[in-house]
Protein backbone atom coordinates (compact mmCIF):
# COMPACT_ATOMS: atom_id res chain seq x y z
CA UNK A 1 0.00 0.00 0.00
CA UNK A 2 1.25 3.49 -0.80
CA UNK A 3 1.55 5.69 2.26
CA UNK A 4 -0.75 8.70 2.40
CA UNK A 5 0.90 11.93 3.46
CA UNK A 6 -1.92 12.61 5.95
CA UNK A 7 -3.39 9.27 7.06
CA UNK A 8 -7.14 9.37 7.55
CA UNK A 9 -9.06 6.99 9.82
CA UNK A 10 -11.05 4.60 7.55
CA UNK A 11 -14.37 5.45 9.25
CA UNK A 12 -13.77 9.18 8.84
CA UNK A 13 -13.64 9.31 5.06
CA UNK A 14 -14.82 7.41 2.01
CA UNK A 15 -11.62 8.57 0.30
CA UNK A 16 -9.54 6.66 2.83
CA UNK A 17 -11.39 3.46 1.94
CA UNK A 18 -10.81 4.16 -1.74
CA UNK A 19 -7.07 4.10 -1.15
CA UNK A 20 -6.92 1.18 1.30
CA UNK A 21 -5.23 -0.70 -1.52
CA UNK A 22 -3.36 1.24 -4.18
CA UNK A 23 -0.75 0.27 -6.73
CA UNK A 24 2.72 1.70 -6.57
CA UNK A 25 3.49 4.33 -9.23
CA UNK A 26 5.64 1.74 -11.01
CA UNK A 27 2.80 -0.82 -11.06
CA UNK A 28 0.36 1.86 -12.26
CA UNK A 29 2.74 2.85 -15.06
CA UNK A 30 3.03 -0.76 -16.20
CA UNK A 31 -0.74 -1.27 -16.03
CA UNK A 32 -1.75 1.85 -17.94
CA UNK A 33 1.03 1.48 -20.52
CA UNK A 34 -0.16 -2.07 -21.15
CA UNK A 35 -3.74 -0.87 -21.66
CA UNK A 36 -2.62 1.75 -24.17
CA UNK A 37 -0.73 -0.96 -26.04
CA UNK A 38 -3.96 -2.88 -26.65
CA UNK A 39 -6.69 -0.20 -26.72
CA UNK A 40 -7.53 2.78 -28.90
CA UNK A 41 -10.50 5.10 -28.60
CA UNK A 42 -12.82 5.97 -31.46
CA UNK A 43 -11.29 9.42 -31.93
CA UNK A 44 -7.82 7.92 -32.39
CA UNK A 45 -9.14 5.35 -34.87
CA UNK A 46 -11.06 8.04 -36.79
CA UNK A 47 -7.94 10.21 -36.97
CA UNK A 48 -5.82 7.30 -38.21
CA UNK A 49 -8.40 6.43 -40.88
CA UNK A 50 -8.68 10.08 -41.95
CA UNK A 51 -4.90 10.26 -42.45
CA UNK A 52 -5.13 7.39 -44.95
CA UNK A 53 -2.72 4.50 -45.15
CA UNK A 54 -3.57 3.69 -41.54
CA UNK A 55 -1.49 0.51 -41.59
CA UNK A 56 -4.16 -1.64 -39.99
CA UNK A 57 -7.35 -3.48 -40.86
CA UNK A 58 -10.45 -2.33 -38.98
CA UNK A 59 -12.68 -5.32 -38.23
CA UNK A 60 -16.31 -5.14 -37.17
CA UNK A 61 -16.90 -8.29 -35.12
CA UNK A 62 -20.67 -7.94 -34.67
CA UNK A 63 -23.42 -10.11 -36.13
CA UNK A 64 -24.65 -9.86 -39.73
CA UNK A 65 -27.77 -8.03 -38.50
CA UNK A 66 -25.76 -5.46 -36.56
CA UNK A 67 -23.40 -4.91 -39.52
CA UNK A 68 -26.41 -4.28 -41.76
CA UNK A 69 -27.73 -1.60 -39.38
CA UNK A 70 -24.50 0.37 -39.79
CA UNK A 71 -20.73 0.10 -39.53
CA UNK A 72 -17.59 2.21 -39.62
CA UNK A 73 -16.65 3.20 -43.20
CA UNK A 74 -13.73 1.10 -44.40
CA UNK A 75 -14.24 -1.65 -41.84
CA UNK A 76 -14.41 -5.27 -42.89
CA UNK A 77 -16.96 -7.60 -41.38
CA UNK A 78 -15.95 -10.77 -39.56
CA UNK A 79 -18.13 -11.89 -36.66
CA UNK A 80 -16.07 -12.99 -33.68
CA UNK A 81 -17.15 -16.63 -33.85
CA UNK A 82 -15.64 -16.93 -37.36
CA UNK A 83 -12.24 -15.31 -36.68
CA UNK A 84 -10.35 -18.52 -35.86
CA UNK A 85 -11.44 -20.11 -39.17
CA UNK A 86 -11.53 -17.06 -41.48
CA UNK A 87 -9.25 -14.44 -39.92
CA UNK A 88 -6.07 -15.51 -41.71
CA UNK A 89 -7.79 -15.45 -45.11
CA UNK A 90 -9.23 -11.98 -44.46
CA UNK A 91 -6.18 -10.34 -42.87
CA UNK A 92 -2.65 -11.02 -44.11
CA UNK A 93 -0.09 -12.53 -41.72
CA UNK A 94 1.36 -10.01 -39.28
CA UNK A 95 -1.00 -7.22 -40.35
CA UNK A 96 -2.11 -4.99 -37.49
CA UNK A 97 -5.80 -5.23 -36.61
CA UNK A 98 -8.20 -2.95 -34.73
CA UNK A 99 -11.42 -4.66 -33.69
CA UNK A 100 -14.73 -3.31 -32.48
CA UNK A 101 -18.07 -4.65 -31.37
CA UNK A 102 -21.21 -2.85 -30.19
CA UNK A 103 -20.06 -0.81 -27.20
CA UNK A 104 -18.63 -0.71 -23.72
CA UNK A 105 -21.25 -3.10 -22.36
CA UNK A 106 -20.10 -5.85 -24.71
CA UNK A 107 -16.90 -7.89 -24.51
CA UNK A 108 -17.16 -9.22 -28.07
CA UNK A 109 -14.29 -7.00 -29.25
CA UNK A 110 -12.12 -8.20 -26.37
CA UNK A 111 -12.78 -11.80 -27.38
CA UNK A 112 -12.13 -10.93 -31.03
CA UNK A 113 -8.84 -9.22 -30.14
CA UNK A 114 -7.78 -12.37 -28.31
CA UNK A 115 -8.58 -14.48 -31.38
CA UNK A 116 -6.55 -12.20 -33.69
CA UNK A 117 -3.65 -12.22 -31.20
CA UNK A 118 -3.76 -16.03 -31.21
CA UNK A 119 -3.45 -15.85 -35.01
CA UNK A 120 -0.27 -13.79 -34.57
CA UNK A 121 -1.57 -10.30 -35.30
CA UNK A 122 -0.69 -7.11 -33.45
CA UNK A 123 -4.13 -6.06 -32.30
CA UNK A 124 -5.97 -3.25 -30.51
CA UNK A 125 -9.54 -3.02 -29.31
CA UNK A 126 -11.47 0.14 -30.22
CA UNK A 127 -12.94 0.97 -26.83
CA UNK A 128 -16.44 2.35 -26.96
CA UNK A 129 -17.16 0.31 -30.07
CA UNK A 130 -19.70 1.22 -32.71
CA UNK A 131 -21.95 2.84 -30.10
CA UNK A 132 -19.37 5.51 -29.31
CA UNK A 133 -18.39 5.89 -32.97
CA UNK A 134 -21.96 7.02 -33.62
CA UNK A 135 -22.35 8.93 -30.34
CA UNK A 136 -19.22 10.98 -31.06
CA UNK A 137 -20.75 12.08 -34.36
CA UNK A 138 -18.65 10.14 -36.86
CA UNK A 139 -20.25 9.05 -40.14
CA UNK A 140 -21.18 5.41 -40.58
CA UNK A 141 -22.24 3.28 -43.53
CA UNK A 142 -25.69 1.76 -44.00
CA UNK A 143 -27.38 0.00 -46.91
CA UNK A 144 -28.72 3.44 -47.91
CA UNK A 145 -25.27 5.11 -47.85
CA UNK A 146 -23.50 7.25 -45.29
CA UNK A 147 -25.38 8.40 -42.20
CA UNK A 148 -24.30 10.66 -39.39
CA UNK A 149 -25.93 11.80 -36.18
CA UNK A 150 -25.10 14.91 -34.23
CA UNK A 151 -22.49 14.26 -31.58
CA UNK A 152 -23.83 13.45 -28.13
CA UNK A 153 -22.57 16.41 -26.08
CA UNK A 154 -22.01 14.12 -23.09
CA UNK A 155 -19.47 11.92 -24.87
CA UNK A 156 -16.95 14.51 -25.90
CA UNK A 157 -16.25 17.94 -24.48
CA UNK A 158 -13.89 19.99 -26.62
CA UNK A 159 -12.17 23.28 -25.87
CA UNK A 160 -15.02 25.23 -27.44
CA UNK A 161 -17.57 23.69 -25.09
CA UNK A 162 -19.86 20.71 -25.32
CA UNK A 163 -19.40 18.65 -28.45
CA UNK A 164 -16.07 20.04 -29.63
CA UNK A 165 -15.77 22.22 -32.70
CA UNK A 166 -15.64 21.64 -36.46
CA UNK A 167 -11.94 22.54 -36.41
CA UNK A 168 -11.26 20.12 -33.57
CA UNK A 169 -10.28 17.10 -35.66
CA UNK A 170 -11.69 14.25 -37.72
CA UNK A 171 -15.45 14.62 -37.97
CA UNK A 172 -15.44 17.79 -35.87
CA UNK A 173 -14.86 15.89 -32.65
CA UNK A 174 -11.94 16.37 -30.30
CA UNK A 175 -11.25 14.54 -27.09
CA UNK A 176 -8.85 17.14 -25.66
CA UNK A 177 -7.93 14.57 -23.00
Amino acid sequence: MTELTAPVAPAASATAALFDTVASPEAAIAHFAARLAVEADVSDVAAALAEGGAGFVLVDTRSDEAWAQGHVPGAVHLPRRRIAEEGTALVGPGTAVVVYCWGPGCNGATRAALEFARLGHPVKEMIGGFEYWVREGFAYETADGLAQLAADPLTNVGRSGLGGSPAAGAGGISCDC
